[in-house]
């Protein structure tokens, strides 16, 4: 956990034990355990407060990429119609492709 070995684990435990004492250190272990729990569970509150903000950017992009493809595709049919002005990109390619079929 912490990057702690064993050997230093043991150290850390002999230092308290001298300077707590035998009647305290139960107490202390108790206490810092329920501390490291309550952090654990507020890191683990930030990360799905995190995850879940992310997830909703996520879908809201989504969402607004695929609307915008549905009405460039709705665009497209409606060029397509009978009465609906010529594309002028697509002018401008065929009259660059006569220009090549032409002898000059």
């Amino acid at each position: 956990m912490f990057g702690i070995g064993m050997q230093e684990l043991i150290i850390i435990l002999v230092v308290a034990l001298i300077f707590i004492g035998p009647k305290k250190l139960p107490d202390l272990a108790k206490a810092l355990g329920k501390g490291v729990a309550q952090f654990k569970g507020a890191m683990d509150d930030v990360k799905g407060t995190f995850d879940e903000g992310i997830k909703k950017e996520v879908n809201q992009v989504k969402d607004s990429l695929l609307e915008e493809k549905s009405d460039k595709a709705q665009a497209g049919e409606g060029d397509k119609k009978e009465g609906a002005p010529p594309d002028p990109y697509q002018a401008a390619e065929e009259k660059a492709e006569e220009k090549k079929d032409k002898p000059t």
